[in-house]
């Protein structure tokens, strides 16, 4: 893949022109959401860079992440003369970076493209490292490819636009991220006051790019996914699942998934790799703070089960896990039985 370009701007508007200059192009088209249409598309709309762009707007939220809201965008490129040599700069979440990034790499047979994450969780995860796609038949992400952005430009002024909600669910990333780095990071972390009404936006942007080096060294390094990008999953075969489970129970944000999946595989990682009890308590304590958790039953177990058994990092019929011995002692590849998934669920549960 093309080597991606990630910037934490300063100013948002020198920054977006340099992207810009750097991509030939015919014709500049803009991606939103109707969210991001209304709160962050005007605060760029102005710059001169950006004089004459065409706005594609698709519905907000991750049910929106679907074929016709592609087949929209690419409808939308065609009628208003898009061409092989069009730039399409994706403003917006990781919906509007997943889906906009494969739009972009199907129009055409693939066109230039830019992102600009206009949430925490898009800045520390969706946005970075070139996976597109968008949901089908009900699994998450179940079709796109792996395409990097041409640059991805990362302004912290649009967390302000941000609820606690959205920010917890980007912090889960980081959270992740920190698990598999190391214990300062992990530590400092837990240690962060996540108080909306006194956000310390500096501190954040500081540990933002220190999550997200953490996620660039490790796609720059197994960019499709054959190795240790698979460290990068922690959290998400359980996390996918309580996520696919939730598109016909009441959506839930991708972040509160993926904190809920961290409860049940530091679990299994305890019983199956040796992680460290203590620091299970610590991560799940803050958890359970800041998310609380989703209300299941013993019932749901089969279809979260059968949920995991489409996860695609599965091998063999096996349900494929990334655990850790330690902060930062990655296990890729571990395998566990449907009765250590189902106690993994129960712990979630109850523990």
């Amino acid at each position: 893949m093309t080597p991606q370009k990630v910037e934490i701007a300063e100013n948002l508007e020198t920054s977006l022109a340099k992207a810009i200059e750097a991509c030939e192009h015919d014709k500049v088209f803009i991606l939103t959401d109707e969210t991001t249409r209304e709160f962050c598309w005007p605060v760029v709309s102005g710059f001169p860079c950006l004089h004459g762009a065409e706005v594609i707007s698709i519905g907000a939220t991750d049910t929106h992440k679907t074929l016709e809201s592609l087949v929209h965008v690419w409808e939308e490129l065609g009628r208003m003369g898009g061409t092989r040599h069009t730039l399409l700069i994706n403003i917006g979440g990781g919906m509007v970076t997943d889906l906009g990034g494969f739009a972009a790499s199907t129009f055409k047979r693939g066109i230039n493209y830019i992102n600009i994450p206009t949430t925490l969780l898009a800045m520390v995860d969706a946005s970075v490292g070139g996976k597109t796609g968008i949901n089908f038949r009900g699994l998450k992400n179940e079709i796109g490819v792996f395409n990097n952005a041409a640059t991805v430009i990362l302004s912290t002024q649009f967390l302000r636009t941000l609820d606690r909600e959205n920010i917890l669910s980007g912090y889960a990333e980081m959270l992740k991220h920190g698990l598999i780095s190391n214990e300062a990071m992990w530590a400092e972390l837990l240690n962060f006051n996540l108080d909306t009404e006194q956000l310390d936006l500096t501190t954040l942007q500081r540990m933002l790019a220190d999550s997200v080096a953490v996620k660039q060294r490790i796609v720059t390094e197994d960019p499709l996914e054959h190795g240790i990008r698979k460290a990068l999953n922690l959290g998400h075969t359980a996390g996918h699942a309580f996520e696919s489970f939730a598109l016909s129970h009441g959506p839930i944000l991708h972040g509160y998934a993926v904190a809920y999946g961290l409860v049940c595989e530091l679990y299994l990682s305890c019983v199956k790799t040796g992680f460290p009890t203590d620091k299970m308590r610590q991560t799940i304590s803050f958890i359970r703070e800041h998310y609380g958790r989703m209300s299941i039953t013993c019932d749901d177990y089969p279809t979260l089960f059968e949920f995991m058994t489409h996860d695609k990092k599965n091998t063999a019929g096996s349900i494929n896990f990334t655990l850790l011995g330690g902060i930062g002692d990655i296990r890729i590849n571990q395998t566990a039985t449907k009765d250590e998934i189902y106690e993994a669920i129960d712990f979630y549960r109850e523990g």
